[in-house]
């Protein structure tokens, strides 16, 4: 069983004939257990922009006001969930679209990074509390491809905007997945970011803990998500560039890119 993070500029990219979702659908057709969690930054910011609405990042996280925060669910659980679904449906997937707070899969809590040591509140911006993966093992098992907007409900019923990574390690985690691959549009994790020279291969669940506090910016959260994922149940991780397709494929069969084992 495999979770797939689809999501940043790659996703921004896709069209009709997306060659990456042709790749999962193969897949999925093959009778492999796929589940796909997708972000979607570039639209968020392209109709945060169009509100007027200011939603820096922080630390590589989103800061989300209440104002953003339903621009951020009508995108991500709307427009975004729904051309992809439709484009998985176009490509002969059984798809259904799904946000990560449906049939109690997550729950989450307020989350305070550590912004430059400090910890930091950023507004309506979410980390799991609670991961239930029988409704999703449900899906699977009926022949479904599920596809998660990281949109994420609190116990109180409150809309949280929740990382897409981050959603995906909970996610990989609670199912035991053998793979769980983040498709963006770097080429893995770089031992010095943002050195391209320092691409790490691979490295163990330890060593990354150890350098996890090192990671700035838009690889911060995917360091933690891995870790996440590891440490929750997930066999494996891997970190693709998804701006050639072949690495999809390649990761699909268990090589490329950057691989954190146990």
């Amino acid at each position: 069983m495999i979770v797939i993070k689809y999501g940043g500029h790659v996703l921004d990219e896709s069209g009709s004939d997306d060659p990456i979702i042709s790749a999962i659908t193969s897949a999925h057709k093959d009778g492999t257990e796929i589940v796909v969690v997708h972000g979607g930054g570039p639209a968020i910011n392209r109709n945060l922009e169009k509100e007027s609405i200011d939603a820096p990042i922080m630390g590589g996280w989103r800061k989300t006001s209440a104002q953003a925060m339903q621009v951020v669910q009508s995108t991500l659980s709307g427009s975004v969930l729904r051309n992809l679904v439709n484009q998985f449906i176009a490509a002969g997937a059984n798809a259904v679209g799904l946000s990560t707070a449906d049939g109690n899969t997550m729950r989450v809590k307020k989350f305070l990074p550590e912004i430059k040591g400090v910890k930091t509140d950023i507004g309506f911006v979410g980390e799991p509390s609670s991961v239930d993966g029988k409704f999703l093992a449900l899906i699977l098992h009926a022949g479904y491809l599920p596809i998660l907007s990281s949109v994420a409900t609190g116990t109180d019923g409150t809309a949280y905007n929740l990382n897409a990574d981050i959603a995906a390690g909970a996610i990989a985690g609670s199912l035991g997945a053998d793979q769980v691959i983040f498709i963006t549009d770097v080429a893995g994790i770089y031992r010095n970011w943002p050195d391209e020279g320092s691409l790490i291969s691979s490295i163990s669940f330890s060593e990354l803990s150890s350098i996890a506090h090192t990671f700035q910016d838009g690889m911060a959260p995917k360091v933690k998500a891995v870790l996440t994922a590891l440490e929750s149940g997930a066999l494996l991780a891997r970190i693709i560039d998804g701006k050639n397709p072949e690495n999809l494929l390649a990761a699909i069969a268990g090589t490329g890119g950057t691989v954190v084992t146990k």
